[in-house]
Protein backbone atom coordinates (compact mmCIF):
# COMPACT_ATOMS: atom_id res chain seq x y z
CA UNK A 1 0.00 0.00 0.00
CA UNK A 2 1.65 3.32 -0.74
CA UNK A 3 2.27 5.97 1.47
CA UNK A 4 -1.49 8.30 0.51
CA UNK A 5 -3.25 5.44 2.54
CA UNK A 6 -1.07 5.10 5.22
CA UNK A 7 -3.53 5.78 8.30
CA UNK A 8 -1.92 5.04 11.65
CA UNK A 9 -1.97 8.34 12.69
CA UNK A 10 -5.26 9.16 12.08
CA UNK A 11 -7.48 6.52 14.11
CA UNK A 12 -9.37 7.40 16.86
CA UNK A 13 -9.22 5.96 20.36
CA UNK A 14 -12.28 3.70 21.04
CA UNK A 15 -12.76 6.52 23.79
CA UNK A 16 -12.66 9.61 21.29
CA UNK A 17 -14.13 7.56 18.76
CA UNK A 18 -17.19 6.51 21.24
CA UNK A 19 -17.22 10.51 21.67
CA UNK A 20 -17.35 11.24 18.27
CA UNK A 21 -20.23 8.82 17.48
CA UNK A 22 -22.49 10.02 20.00
CA UNK A 23 -22.09 13.30 18.55
CA UNK A 24 -21.63 13.92 14.97
CA UNK A 25 -22.49 11.92 11.78
CA UNK A 26 -19.64 9.52 10.65
CA UNK A 27 -18.36 9.63 6.95
CA UNK A 28 -18.25 5.65 5.19
CA UNK A 29 -17.55 4.18 2.48
CA UNK A 30 -19.62 0.74 0.92
CA UNK A 31 -18.78 -0.89 -1.93
CA UNK A 32 -20.58 -3.72 -3.64
CA UNK A 33 -18.24 -5.93 -5.45
CA UNK A 34 -19.30 -7.25 -8.49
CA UNK A 35 -18.10 -9.43 -11.46
CA UNK A 36 -19.06 -8.57 -14.95
CA UNK A 37 -19.17 -9.83 -18.24
CA UNK A 38 -17.27 -8.87 -21.71
CA UNK A 39 -20.56 -6.17 -21.87
CA UNK A 40 -19.99 -4.71 -18.55
CA UNK A 41 -23.20 -6.42 -16.80
CA UNK A 42 -23.11 -7.44 -13.55
CA UNK A 43 -23.03 -11.18 -13.60
CA UNK A 44 -22.42 -11.77 -9.94
CA UNK A 45 -22.03 -10.19 -6.61
CA UNK A 46 -19.93 -10.27 -3.91
CA UNK A 47 -21.26 -10.87 -0.68
CA UNK A 48 -18.72 -11.57 3.09
CA UNK A 49 -19.91 -13.70 5.75
CA UNK A 50 -18.63 -11.82 9.36
CA UNK A 51 -19.32 -12.82 12.57
CA UNK A 52 -20.72 -9.29 14.45
CA UNK A 53 -20.43 -8.38 18.01
CA UNK A 54 -23.49 -10.14 19.51
CA UNK A 55 -22.73 -12.99 18.45
CA UNK A 56 -24.80 -13.10 14.75
CA UNK A 57 -23.78 -14.09 11.24
CA UNK A 58 -24.06 -11.57 8.85
CA UNK A 59 -23.74 -11.29 5.03
CA UNK A 60 -22.09 -7.62 4.81
CA UNK A 61 -20.79 -5.50 1.39
CA UNK A 62 -17.73 -3.79 1.89
CA UNK A 63 -17.83 -1.13 4.36
CA UNK A 64 -15.54 1.35 5.97
CA UNK A 65 -15.00 4.68 8.20
CA UNK A 66 -13.48 7.57 5.94
CA UNK A 67 -10.16 8.60 7.81
CA UNK A 68 -9.26 12.03 8.60
CA UNK A 69 -7.28 13.12 6.02
CA UNK A 70 -7.89 10.27 3.49
CA UNK A 71 -9.35 10.85 0.48
CA UNK A 72 -12.37 9.08 -0.69
CA UNK A 73 -10.97 7.15 -3.07
CA UNK A 74 -8.13 5.73 -1.08
CA UNK A 75 -10.37 4.54 1.78
CA UNK A 76 -12.50 2.81 -0.81
CA UNK A 77 -9.20 0.87 -1.81
CA UNK A 78 -8.20 0.52 1.49
CA UNK A 79 -11.40 -1.20 2.41
CA UNK A 80 -11.69 -2.90 -0.57
CA UNK A 81 -7.88 -4.34 0.08
CA UNK A 82 -8.87 -5.27 3.41
CA UNK A 83 -11.73 -7.24 2.98
CA UNK A 84 -11.05 -8.77 -0.49
CA UNK A 85 -7.38 -9.56 -0.03
CA UNK A 86 -4.66 -7.89 -1.81
CA UNK A 87 -4.84 -9.58 -5.25
CA UNK A 88 -8.32 -9.00 -5.41
CA UNK A 89 -8.00 -6.16 -7.73
CA UNK A 90 -10.98 -3.63 -7.75
CA UNK A 91 -10.91 -1.34 -10.56
CA UNK A 92 -11.86 2.10 -8.95
CA UNK A 93 -12.27 4.67 -11.18
CA UNK A 94 -9.31 7.61 -10.90
CA UNK A 95 -12.26 9.72 -10.16
CA UNK A 96 -15.17 7.50 -8.31
CA UNK A 97 -18.52 9.15 -8.28
CA UNK A 98 -20.87 7.19 -5.84
CA UNK A 99 -24.24 5.71 -7.08
CA UNK A 100 -25.77 6.25 -4.09
CA UNK A 101 -25.58 8.48 -0.46
CA UNK A 102 -27.18 6.25 2.19
CA UNK A 103 -27.90 7.24 5.87
CA UNK A 104 -27.55 4.76 8.61
CA UNK A 105 -29.21 5.64 11.78
CA UNK A 106 -29.11 3.92 15.35
CA UNK A 107 -33.48 3.95 15.08
CA UNK A 108 -34.30 2.02 12.57
CA UNK A 109 -37.74 3.54 12.04
CA UNK A 110 -35.77 6.66 10.08
CA UNK A 111 -34.70 5.58 7.21
CA UNK A 112 -34.68 1.78 6.96
CA UNK A 113 -30.81 1.85 7.06
CA UNK A 114 -29.68 1.02 10.87
CA UNK A 115 -26.35 1.19 12.38
CA UNK A 116 -27.30 1.14 16.45
CA UNK A 117 -23.91 2.87 17.01
CA UNK A 118 -24.21 5.91 15.09
CA UNK A 119 -25.62 8.13 12.72
CA UNK A 120 -23.53 7.55 9.63
CA UNK A 121 -23.39 8.90 5.93
CA UNK A 122 -21.91 6.51 3.57
CA UNK A 123 -20.76 6.94 -0.04
CA UNK A 124 -21.80 4.09 -2.07
CA UNK A 125 -20.16 2.48 -4.74
CA UNK A 126 -20.19 -1.00 -7.39
CA UNK A 127 -17.01 -2.00 -7.66
CA UNK A 128 -15.70 -4.13 -10.48
CA UNK A 129 -13.40 -7.14 -9.23
CA UNK A 130 -11.20 -9.11 -11.63
CA UNK A 131 -8.80 -10.66 -9.27
CA UNK A 132 -8.79 -13.44 -6.70
CA UNK A 133 -10.17 -12.35 -3.43
CA UNK A 134 -8.72 -13.99 -0.44
CA UNK A 135 -11.51 -12.91 2.77
CA UNK A 136 -8.88 -11.30 5.23
CA UNK A 137 -9.21 -8.98 8.19
CA UNK A 138 -13.12 -10.11 10.29
CA UNK A 139 -14.38 -11.59 6.89
CA UNK A 140 -15.26 -15.35 7.50
CA UNK A 141 -16.11 -15.90 3.90
CA UNK A 142 -16.74 -14.44 0.90
CA UNK A 143 -20.03 -16.06 -1.64
CA UNK A 144 -20.48 -14.34 -5.60
CA UNK A 145 -23.79 -14.92 -6.46
CA UNK A 146 -26.07 -14.55 -9.19
CA UNK A 147 -28.13 -10.72 -9.33
CA UNK A 148 -31.50 -13.04 -9.21
CA UNK A 149 -29.72 -14.78 -6.04
CA UNK A 150 -28.43 -11.99 -4.44
CA UNK A 151 -32.28 -10.51 -3.86
CA UNK A 152 -34.37 -13.72 -2.82
CA UNK A 153 -35.83 -13.36 0.95
CA UNK A 154 -33.28 -15.67 1.93
CA UNK A 155 -29.92 -13.95 1.16
CA UNK A 156 -31.91 -10.57 2.17
CA UNK A 157 -32.38 -12.20 5.98
CA UNK A 158 -28.69 -12.89 6.32
CA UNK A 159 -27.85 -9.78 5.16
CA UNK A 160 -26.69 -6.43 7.53
CA UNK A 161 -29.00 -4.06 8.62
CA UNK A 162 -29.63 -1.70 4.98
CA UNK A 163 -27.18 -3.68 3.01
CA UNK A 164 -29.99 -5.65 1.16
CA UNK A 165 -31.16 -2.26 0.14
CA UNK A 166 -27.94 -1.10 -1.43
CA UNK A 167 -27.40 -3.79 -3.26
CA UNK A 168 -30.79 -3.64 -4.64
CA UNK A 169 -29.96 0.01 -5.47
CA UNK A 170 -26.29 -1.29 -6.96
CA UNK A 171 -28.56 -3.64 -9.35
CA UNK A 172 -30.95 -1.00 -10.07
CA UNK A 173 -28.47 1.82 -10.86
CA UNK A 174 -26.70 -1.17 -13.28
CA UNK A 175 -29.81 -1.74 -15.25
CA UNK A 176 -30.46 -5.03 -12.96
CA UNK A 177 -33.68 -3.78 -11.56
CA UNK A 178 -35.17 -6.49 -9.35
Amino acid sequence: MSDITETQNNWLSEDDLATARSRLPIVYVDAVPVRVDDLGTISHVGLLLRATADGSINREIVSGRVLYGERVRDALVRHLEKDLGPIALPRVPPSPQPFTVVEYFPNADISGFHDPRQHAVSLAYIVPVEGDCIPSHEALDLVWLRPDEVVTPTVAAEMSPGHGKVVRHALAHAGRPF
